[in-house]
C-alpha cells in the first residue's frame, strides 16, 4: 500500500550582514527557525551580502554567533555572494521574456519626475520612459557614459494572497512602480536575489515583517515569471522601542550582543520577541521546544509592539527557575563554579542572572565572615555543638533543628535568622536545607562559633 508523500516545510531566515542583529531580527530568525523545529523542516539561514559596500564577514560571524546564542542551528548556510552565476541566469531570463528592460534615468532626473507628478495629483511611480526608448536612444545614452540600471515590468494587476497573519491580502501592482532589480554597476538587489534564491532553494514558507507586504505582490510576480512555486506567506507585526521608535541595526538598538553582554537570557529574549505584540501570555520557558509549541501566527497583533527591555528582567530570572542542570552545567563550570546539581537546585530560584551563581558558590566556598548578634552568640555556639555528626543525609537540616529547638526554646525568625546570617553572612538567600549540606559540617561548625571559613 502507497503512502503519501510527506511535505516538510522549508523556511529561511536572510540577514544582512552590514550591522548586528536586534530582537527585531531575532523576532523573524525565531518563528521561521521554531516553525521549521516543529514541523520537522528545514531552516536555512541565508546571508543577503551582495551589497559588498556595507557587508562584512564580522558581521556575519555576529550574526552566527548571536543565532547559536538564541539556540538556533541552521540546517544548511548560504551566503548570496556566492550565487552570482544563478542570478545571471535568472536575469537573462527575464530579459529574453521582456519583462526586464534597461532605464537610464539618474536619480535626480527620477525625483524630478515624482515631484512633477505629486504636484499633478497623480502617484509618484515610474512612469516607464525607457520603454519608449529605441535601439539608437538607448546606443547615444551609451555613448554619453550612461550605464542602465534593470527595472522589471510589472503586469499592473491585483495579486493575492493568503497570508498567515494578516488574513486575505490584495495588492494591485498597477499602482507601483517598475522595481529596479539590476543596479548599474551589475549588482543585485534584495527583491531579485531574494526570489531566485527561494525557488532554488525550495523554499515553501516566507515569514517576515509586515514591512515587507509589498513587496511581496512584485516577488510573486518575479516568482510566477521565473515558473517558481509561490510560496505561503507570513507578515508579523514589527517591534519598537518603548518611545514607539523603529530598532536599527545601524543604531545598534537592543542588539543580541548587548543583552547578552547584560546577562539576559537567551530563552527570555527568545520569549518576549516571540511573544510580545500577540494575544499569547509571555512567560518564561525551560526550551525552545517549549517556545515552538505556542507559536500561533494567527495570533499576532496587526498594530506595532513594544518591546520593553525592563521586562527581561524578570523573564531572564523567571526563566533561570525553570532551568535544570543540564542546561547550565557548561555555563557554570565556564564561571568556575561547581558543586553540581544539588547545588544548582539549591540556588537558581533566587538568581537574577546567571553570573549571581557565583555569589552563592562564595558562601558555599568560603570563606565567609559570619554575622552574629551578641545577643545570639551563645544560642549559635549551642547549635554548633548540636550539629549532627557525619555522615550527613539531606534530612541533616531538619533533624538538626528538631535537635536545637527543644534545647534552645526558640522558634520562628529567632531561630533561623540567626542561623542563616552566621552560616551565610547574608539575610536571605536560598533555603538552609538546601545549602547546609553543601556548606559541610567542617564550615558550618567554624561559622557557627564566628570564624570565617
Amino acid at each position: 500500500m502507497s503512502t503519501a508523500p510527506v511535505h516538510r516545510p522549508v523556511l529561511r531566515f536572510a540577514p544582512s550582514p552590514t550591522g548586528l542583529l536586534h530582537v527585531g531580527n531575532a523576532r523573524t530568525a525565531l518563528y521561521n527557525a521554531l516553525l521549521a523545529r516543529r514541523e520537522g523542516g528545514t531552516f536555512i539561514l541565508r546571508y543577503d551580502d551582495t551589497d559588498t559596500a556595507r557587508s562584512t564577514r564580522a558581521f556575519a560571524e555576529a550574526i552566527a554567533q548571536d543565532l547559536a546564542w538564541l539556540g538556533i542551528t541552521p540546517d544548511r548556510v548560504e551566503r548570496q555572494s556566492e550565487r552570482l552565476a544563478l542570478y545571471d541566469a535568472a536575469a537573462a531570463r527575464l530579459k529574453a521574456l521582456g519583462r526586464l528592460y534597461p532605464a537610464y534615468e539618474t536619480e535626480e532626473e527620477l525625483e524630478t519626475r515624482r515631484l512633477s507628478r505629486r504636484r499633478r495629483g497623480l502617484p509618484p511611480v515610474y512612469d516607464r520612459a525607457a520603454l519608449k526608448l529605441t535601439a539608437e536612444d538607448r546606443a547615444r545614452l551609451e555613448a554619453e557614459g550612461r550605464r542602465p540600471h534593470w527595472r522589471f515590468r510589472l503586469e499592473g494587476r491585483p495579486v493575492a494572497w493568503d497570508d498567515l497573519v494578516r488574513g486575505r491580502q490584495s495588492i494591485d501592482t498597477a499602482g507601483l512602480s517598475d522595481p529596479v532589480l539590476v543596479r548599474a554597476d551589475g549588482s543585485y538587489l534584495y527583491t531579485f536575489t531574494s526570489v531566485v534564491d527561494d525557488i532554488d532553494m525550495g523554499v515553501s514558507h516566507v515569514i517576515r515583517g509586515e514591512d515587507h507586504v509589498t513587496n511581496t505582490a512584485v516577488q510573486i510576480e518575479i516568482i510566477e515569471a521565473l515558473g517558481g512555486a509561490v510560496p505561503v506567506f507570513g507578515h508579523h507585526n514589527l517591534l519598537t522601542l518603548p518611545s514607539g521608535e523603529g530598532l536599527s541595526k545601524r543604531l545598534g538598538h537592543l542588539s543580541l550582543r548587548a543583552l547578552r553582554e547584560e546577562g539576559q537570557e537567551a530563552l527570555a529574549v527568545a520569549a518576549l520577541a516571540l511573544f510580545t505584540g500577540t494575544s499569547l501570555a509571555v512567560e518564561p520557558a525551560a526550551d525552545l521546544d517549549a517556545l515552538a509549541a505556542r507559536i500561533d501566527l494567527a495570533a499576532i497583533s496587526r498594530a506595532p509592539a513594544r518591546f520593553d527591555p525592563a521586562d527581561l528582567a524578570a523573564l531572564t530570572a523567571g526563566t533561570l527557575h525553570l532551568l535544570p542542570y543540564p542546561a547550565v552545567e557548561a555555563r557554570l563550570a565556564a564561571l568556575g563554579i561547581g558543586g553540581g546539581e544539588a547545588f544548582w537546585l539549591a540556588v537558581r530560584g533566587n538568581l537574577a542572572t546567571l553570573k549571581d551563581a557565583a555569589l552563592w558558590w562564595r558562601v558555599v566556598e568560603g570563606p565567609v565572615a559570619p554575622v552574629i548578634a551578641p545577643e545570639d552568640a551563645d544560642f549559635l555556639a549551642q547549635a554548633a555543638a548540636l550539629l549532627p555528626p557525619l555522615p550527613w543525609t539531606g534530612e541533616v537540616y531538619a533533624d538538626w533543628l528538631a535537635a536545637l529547638k527543644p534545647v534552645s526554646g526558640r522558634k520562628g525568625r529567632a531561630l533561623f535568622h540567626p542561623l542563616r546570617a552566621a552560616l551565610t553572612g547574608a539575610e536571605s538567600g536560598p533555603e538552609l536545607k538546601a545549602l547546609l549540606p553543601l556548606i559541610g559540617r567542617e564550615r558550618a561548625h567554624a561559622r557557627l562559633n564566628g570564624a570565617a571559613a
